[in-house]
């Protein structure tokens, strides 16, 4: 008997999704000496959010009968042209650029629980232990990103890969911190010091980029919209390329994308490029993560199958020397620069903690690699392969 491309297009799906695994596949496979704490001079995301996942394959693993029957009567409630969106979705990992694939919203019930229809989507295809829409974040290329009640409309968009995972709370600072976060919020700025530094990262590698007018205005030709931030790749202390100056709201860094534009890593090289662990390093970093900069901040998406480690101004502890570097899973999102936070941290500096100069709007971000406290790489430029984010605010 002929099974209708309807029903082929299911079944693949259904054999696409993901479970959960015993161990961890090398996300983060440099050597930390710690959980994940920030008095370690590390922090990652809650150990329950970071629990990888793998698809099913060939394996045949206790499945659930009853949430079969639900994914098999949600699947078949979508239109051909739907599912084969959400196939190429699953099957790329979302290096193929996919549309919005809407379903009705009324929650579905699995047992005595009942999910949203995209909760259960990422649950399937992506993290088997998502439990609640509060632990996802709209991608920008979503159709639904930037409502103002994504939860008013009749459908909801049910690609699991136009979702993110965001990472878990931060622990409250250590009583080394000289001033605890409450206090910040508190103070005004007569109280606060004036300064234009942060600590808690090392210093800039290189002068700032050129201003906008440097870079755009020439003669004869009218002024060109800003960037709002350049990029550079580095692979140990070797700056590989040119600043990467970017314009649109989002951009991907990225070494091999199956579609898709950006700053691709993988037609730079160096005399390092040849090292052992950078071709090493170079090959995790695959689809790399996708900047976005939104009203609140910018935002790092971890779209690699390994982890990447962020240092930031404004999520190191204020007025403290430990460095902060967070560990952000595959799949996972944090907000890596929060602007106002940035305005009152330049404000309440300890300029007599600095160790030098430096930067307060420049973010690290190393691929696979960690560095730190926790790490036996202490400075990011021991790292193999990792970018620096040269945000253009009051340059």
């Amino acid at each position: 008997m002929f099974r209708s491309r309807r029903s082929g297009l299911v079944r693949r799906l259904w054999r696409a999704r993901v479970a959960r695994r015993s161990g961890v596949d090398g996300e983060g496979e440099d050597e930390s000496s710690g959980s994940g704490s920030e008095v370690g001079g590390s922090s990652s995301c809650q150990a329950s959010d970071s629990d990888p996942a793998r698809p099913c394959g060939g394996g045949k693993p206790e499945d659930d009968p009853e949430l079969k029957s639900v994914t098999f009567s949600v699947l078949k409630r979508l239109k051909e042209r739907q599912l084969e969106l959400l196939v190429q979705a699953v099957e790329s990992r979302g290096g193929l650029e996919s549309g919005c694939v809407h379903f009705p919203r009324p929650d579905v019930r699995i047992g005595r629980r009942t999910v949203a229809p995209h909760v259960l989507t990422c649950l399937l295809w992506r993290w088997a232990d998502v439990q609640q829409p509060h632990q996802l974040k709209t991608l920008m290329c979503c159709q639904s990103y930037g409502q103002q009640d994504p939860d008013s409309g009749p459908t909801v968009c049910c690609n699991p890969y136009h979702y993110t995972r965001l990472c878990g709370p931060e622990s409250p600072p250590p009583p080394y911190s000289r001033y605890p976060l409450d206090r910040l919020r508190r103070l005004s700025p007569e109280e606060s010091v004036s300064s234009s530094t942060e600590t808690g990262a090392s210093p800039s590698l290189y002068p700032p980029p050129p201003s906008t007018s440097d870079l755009s205005d020439l003669p004869g030709q009218t002024r060109k919209r800003s960037h709002w931030c350049s990029i550079a790749y580095w692979e140990h202390r070797t700056r590989v390329g040119r600043l990467f100056a970017v314009y649109d709201a989002s951009v991907n860094i990225f070494h091999e994308l199956p579609h898709g534009d950006g700053f691709c890593l993988g037609l730079l090289s160096s005399s390092e490029s040849h090292a052992e662990n950078v071709v090493r390093t170079r090959k995790k970093i695959g689809y790399g993560l996708t900047l976005s900069k939104e009203p609140d901040g910018v935002w790092a998406y971890n779209r690699s199958g390994h982890a990447i480690f962020v240092n930031s101004p404004t999520l190191d502890i204020p007025n403290s020397r430990t460095l902060i570097v967070r560990k952000i899973p595959p799949g996972f999102s944090i907000k890596i620069f929060d602007y106002g936070r940035s305005e009152m941290l330049q404000r309440t500096s300890n300029s007599d903690l600095l160790d030098g100069p430096y930067d307060p709007n420049s973010v690290r971000i190393s691929f696979a690699k960690g560095w730190g406290p926790s790490y036996s790489r202490q400075f990011i430029t021991s790292c193999p392969c990792w970018v620096e984010v040269l945000l253009n605010i009051n340059r």
